[in-house]
């Protein structure tokens, strides 16, 4: 396990240097006089503060950043400085380089390999929903540094070797950011039914996980970001696992036949309040008609009241004019004849004119 701080850059062993140098000086000091072995040991030193010097360049690169301490004591985090810097090399200081906009992945109850195959973790996917029932969860978590210094030197993190998931001792990202993930999960899945778990609030329930991880993560000061949580693969356990498919393919089709009735709704509806908005504007329409109707009827008669009131002769005429009218409405196509005790002729009426005077029979001589 690395120190409190993270894992340090390679040293200058200064000691395999020195007993280097001691072995063969013995070689070149007789060669050499009493000045000569003094440049040799003023141009050694140099040569060594040279490479020690060099060793303190580094690079970082496009999403990288990089730790610096001096005398363990961190000095600054640069972020976006890309290209070569420098920096005191150990054991005055040290510098930590990490990608830090890379997105990681952590799978919890499962394991996926390069070859596709995936192993299954019961000990982490098997937990007990709201309503006391067992269901298997497996969740992708997926995440970033937002805090190098955080990240790097707050915990002091076992690391992890299962299959699958290599993180070395030092990093947060390790058994404690699978077992926040694991108590996050377990948390928001008690509080919920099964069925919601399974169908109806999935969305719900990774949203939560996610809110409730970073909440562990920040109090725990790890500098990790939680990006986004996604549940791959939700289930009830292998025993029970066909009657809760049997119960879910029950209500898809429940679900199935409430959306075909709604769509019929949707249809119908919509044409039957067309078909009755249009008949009772037809009817309205009727309305109006017969009232206009009636009402030009009822102004007809008044007009022929008036002229009837005028004079005597007046109403004799319209006497005579609605009664012929009335015979014609009560007898339609056929012949009448109106006889009068005082008339010297004889009306015939339906002829090729309406009415056709006829002479009743030979006129008296006068």
């Amino acid at each position: 396990m690395y120190p409190q701080g993270g894992p340090r850059t390679p040293e200058v062993d200064f000691q395999k240097i020195l007993a280097m140098l001691r072995a063969n000086f013995g070689r070149f000091a007789g060669r050499l006089g009493g000045a000569g072995v003094g440049l040799l040991v003023v141009g050694i030193i140099a040569l060594m503060v040279v490479f020690w010097g060099a060793s303190g360049i580094y690079t970082i690169s496009p999403g990288e950043a990089a730790s610096l301490r001096l005398f363990g004591q961190v000095q600054g985090i640069p972020i976006n400085d890309t290209g070569l810097h420098w920096w005191w090399p150990g054991p005055i200081g040290q510098t930590n380089v990490e990608q830090v906009t890379e997105t990681k992945r952590m799978e919890l109850g499962f394991r996926g390999t390069d070859t596709g195959a995936i192993s299954a973790f019961p000990d982490e996917a098997l937990m007990i929903s709201g309503d006391l029932n067992i269901v298997d969860v497996a969740m992708v978590v997926q995440y970033n540094i937002k805090n190098l210094a955080d990240f790097l030197f707050t915990v002091d993190d076992p690391g992890e070797q299962t299959p699958g998931r290599a993180i070395e001792p030092g990093r947060p990202e390790g058994r404690t950011l699978k077992d926040a993930a694991e108590a996050a999960l377990r948390l928001v899945v008690g509080q919920r039914s099964i069925d919601d778990v399974l169908v109806r609030e999935r969305e719900s329930v990774a949203a939560a996980t996610k809110e409730r991880l970073q909440e562990i993560l920040d109090d725990y000061r790890t500098g990790i970001n939680v990006i986004n949580v996604q549940l791959q693969d939700v289930k009830a356990p292998e025993e029970v696992r066909d009657a809760f498919d049997d119960v879910l393919r029950g209500r898809q089709e429940r679900d199935t036949k409430i959306n075909q009735a709604r769509t019929f709704e949707n249809d119908i509806i919509p044409r039957a309040k067309g078909d009755a908005e249009r008949i009772i504007k037809e009817a309205e329409a009727f309305a109006q008609a017969r009232i206009a109707r009636a009402q030009g009827e009822a102004d007809r008669f008044t007009s022929v009241l008036r002229e009837y009131r005028r004079s005597e002769k007046s109403r004799e005429v319209t006497r005579q004019r609605l009664y012929l009218e009335a015979m014609e409405d009560i007898l339609p196509g056929i012949t009448k004849i109106i006889v009068s005790p005082d008339a010297q002729t004889v009306l015939i009426l339906g002829g090729r004119e309406g009415i056709t005077p006829i002479p009743l029979g030979p006129q008296p001589r006068p």
